[in-house]
């Protein structure tokens, strides 16, 4: 394995400096292939990459003259992985705030998140080291209250804790969730407006009064009132219209939602809360999504009845209050035991997304098959949020986001030897790799800063 490491280490640098590497044909062969597509895994094959694109994949692919080769020797190639409820690019010291979160009376659904993407942020590199080459980008509520708002945090990144039901937000959503890619130095932006976030639970009940059922009965006012205005624009334009409780802004926003065109994110944990999400999506025909989820197995059944992904953390094991009580480290391998499509998160929305493979590996150790948790990394995420066309399995036509793994990828100790993003080599360090590298010995000559 060492040699093919050192191989593909010099092709990663012959990648870098090709003054034209996008445009570039590379194939890498000889590898152990894990498509997470119809093709499943290909023992031993190659993927041929031309202009930025997959171009073929299999067993018996021709290399053509002039290609860029990476003898993988046996080594194992994936497509990226998908981080899902992230919020990188939206946040660089969470301490100081992020840009994931609003607060404003006039503005809760029409909060859009594409537009603070930051493409130069040192959590990038970190996440894309993790095997991450997309990520969803979700928005926080902004408000405090007693409850958990049902991503997972980083200590840093909870902007959520403490606080108690007097400290509400007006809006019951948290804003349109976008994807991006993390390719170095580029527009990180691939879809904007994938999805409507809205938490529920404790959460939902504190941004509502207190109580589910007021968020429930708010939740029908608004849809109604989303429907009233998309049928009468011009009476709204006019002010010949009744008052309405939200903002233009946000009525606009709302449409897509009521229309059934854009997907609902539904935080909760509770199984009760999730049987609530599942009957108000039927009512008022809403495509729905579900995050957290940790009692999601015990409603396995009426998730996948009603054919509603699910976005979880393997690793919730522990109550972490009332709503969390049935939190097990099975909850992954229960739901796709009942046909859910499940979708796997990493442990923190910025600063430890490159965790999301440790998670997988772990919902494969409680008994979730290896091929699903693949899938819940990488196509199933892609197809949740509408861009499977572009990202999540190794296919032709599909954007050439791959990384080939010097071992098993759910394995911590594996690293990536090349990782390619719209066909691009990226580069296999990040900011903390850097300031290992310059103060790990200081004999010789010094830093600057120490030479005084």
């Amino acid at each position: 394995m060492r040699r093919s490491l050192l191989t593909a280490s010099a092709a990663v640098l012959a990648l870098l400096s090709a003054s034209a590497a996008q445009a570039a044909t590379v194939a890498v062969t000889n590898a152990r292939i894990m498509t997470a597509g119809p093709a499943g895994e290909i023992t031993k094959g190659t993927v041929l990459v031309r202009d930025g694109k997959i171009a073929a994949v299999g067993p018996s692919v021709a290399v053509p003259a002039g290609a860029q080769v990476v003898d993988a020797k046996g080594g194992i190639v994936t497509p990226g992985f998908v981080a899902a409820n992230s919020i990188l690019g939206a946040v660089e010291v969470g301490a100081l705030g992020t840009d994931a979160s609003v607060d404003n009376t006039e503005l809760s659904a029409a909060f859009d998140i594409q537009y603070a993407l930051n493409p130069d942020s040192f959590v990038i590199p970190v996440a894309r080291l993790g095997g991450i080459t997309s990520a969803i980008v979700t928005p926080r509520p902004a408000s405090r209250g007693n409850g958990d708002d049902g991503h997972s945090h980083d200590g840093a990144e909870d902007l959520t804790a403490g606080g108690g039901a007097s400290e509400r937000s007006h809006g019951l959503f948290s804003g349109q969730a976008a994807v991006i890619q993390l390719a170095q130095g580029e527009d990180p932006l691939v879809r904007a407006k994938v999805a409507m976030v809205a938490p529920f639970g404790d959460r939902g009940a504190n941004l509502a009064g207190g109580a589910r059922g007021a968020q429930i009965v708010l939740l029908k006012t608004v849809i109604q009132d989303v429907r009233a205005y998309a049928r009468n624009r011009t009476a709204y334009e006019r002010a010949g219209y009744r008052d309405l409780a939200l903002s233009k802004a946000d009525l606009e926003a709302l449409v897509p939602v009521v229309e059934g065109r854009m997907p609902l994110i539904a935080v909760a944990d509770r199984a009760s809360d999730i049987r609530a999400i599942l009957r108000l999506a039927r009512e008022e025909k809403l495509k729905v999504i579900l995050s957290g989820a940790a009692e999601g197995w015990r409603v396995a059944d009426e998730i996948a009845a009603a054919g509603v992904p699910v976005i979880i953390n393997p690793l919730q094991d522990r109550p972490e209050g009332f709503e969390s009580l049935g939190s097990t480290l099975e909850n992954a391998a229960r739901l796709e035991a009942a046909g859910v499509t499940v979708v796997i998160e990493g442990q923190g929305g910025a600063h430890r997304a490159h965790e999301t493979r440790y998670n997988a590996g772990n919902a494969v150790a409680y008994g979730m098959s290896p091929a699903a948790a693949l899938k819940a990394i990488t196509i199933n995420p892609a197809k949740v949020f509408g861009v499977a066309n572009r990202v999540g399995s190794l296919e032709p036509g599909k954007d050439a986001d791959l990384v080939l793994w010097s071992g098993d990828p759910f394995e911590p100790l594996s690293r990536p030897q090349l990782i390619l993003v719209r066909g691009e080599a990226q580069p296999l360090t990040s900011r903390q790799f850097e300031l290992r590298d310059r103060y790990k010995t200081l004999n010789g000559a010094m830093p600057p800063a120490y030479s005084k």
